[in-house]
């Protein structure tokens, strides 16, 4: 893929109402994904048909407007990013900014179905840290949460993307009475091998065929529970998103929390999420949104999509309301969270 540089200075930083400067964009390349993960979509999904979604040079030219406003953080997500067509062609485009030094990180999240095969041409792209999914290292169990995963396929993405030089780090969103009694020794395999790893809380985003307050583990719990075991302590450590990080002395790794429910991370927000179709939310947990995808279609320039940014900017919100109780089974949200970016 080919897109001409577009002339201009890095403009000012993006500032919301409430003086968070935006830096960092998530942003989800596609809705569709080859596991059916139980927290996260019904089993049966109907996906966006093609011609609503933003093409990649469509993709690359949003991407790089926020830049030139001030991003200098871009993660991509999905559903699964690595599953659509000719992905490498946006990633290699996109490091074109971590070259000039306009863009300080391109990162991405995957469950590691497809790192096998692609690991070596995210690094040569510029890439070098990637965040895996990974809730059990139970092959049954990891069955069942992900619907239509295999556990080794994911280990051997990991193993590939070490040996390219990728920094890894693991995602495990905590589940009750799933992969609850098995959190230690994640961990625990997760600081042997080298990685980092963050627990997340369940969001209420979508309908999946479950029960979320089935589902729902408080990470205030767990943490209580390690307290137990281990001695963690509290690092200043930023990473660009919402997980505040302890080290555990006695594995020597870094613990990362994700607390969306128990404990929310709005006061510091700095992200703002791209779907697909050009979607902007401001906010993962509010509906309020920008459509971008219609300034990019009327214009080849960049003046009106600008000027849907910095409106969209102007109305992000101080922060969402999530809830998981008896009260609330319901999701906080319709859309699920393939759909924003994961």
């Amino acid at each position: 893929m080919t897109v001409e540089p577009r002339i201009g200075t890095v403009g000012p930083a993006m500032i919301d109402p409430f003086g968070r400067a935006v830096t960092y964009l998530r942003v989800s390349v596609t809705d569709r994904c080859d596991f059916r993960c139980t927290y996260c979509m019904s089993e049966h999904m109907t996906f966006l048909p093609k011609r609503d979604l933003l093409t990649l040079e469509e993709l690359d030219r949003v991407c790089s407007a926020f830049i030139r406003k001030g991003v200098r953080k871009l993660r991509l997500t999905g559903g699964e990013p690595l599953v659509r067509r000719d992905m490498m062609t946006l990633v290699r485009s996109l490091g074109r900014h971590l070259a000039t030094g306009a863009l300080d990180e391109l990162t991405l999240t995957t469950n590691g179905s497809q790192l096998a095969r692609f690991a070596d041409d995210l690094a040569a792209a510029g890439v070098r840290r990637v965040n895996v999914s990974l809730d059990t290292l139970d092959a049954d169990r990891f069955a069942r949460i992900t619907r239509w995963g295999r556990l080794e396929q994911v280990l051997e993405g990991i193993e590939a993307a070490t040996r390219a030089g990728l920094k890894v780090k693991i995602n495990t969103v905590a589940l009750r009475n799933e992969n609850e009694a098995e959190i230690p020794s994640l961990i625990e395999w997760a600081h042997a091998h080298g990685h980092d790893i963050t627990l997340i809380e369940t969001m209420p985003l979508g309908d999946i065929d479950e029960d979320r307050t089935d589902q729902y583990l408080p990470l205030s719990l767990v943490r209580s529970r390690l307290e137990e075991r281990w001695a963690l302590e509290d690092l200043p450590d930023r990473t660009g998103g919402p997980a505040r990080y302890v080290h555990i002395r006695e594995t020597g790794g870094r613990l990362g929390f994700i607390t969306p429910l128990t404990h929310n991370f709005c006061e510091s927000c700095n992200r703002v999420r791209l779907t697909c179709t050009g979607t902007l939310y401001m906010c993962l947990g509010q509906a309020d949104a920008a459509d971008l995808r219609a300034p990019v279609r009327a214009s080849a320039e960049d003046a009106l999509l600008d000027a849907a940014i910095d409106e969209a900017i102007s109305r992000k919100p101080k922060g969402h309301d999530f809830v998981i109780d008896r009260e609330h089974k319901r999701p906080a949200l319709r859309r699920h969270m393939s759909v924003t970016g994961g």
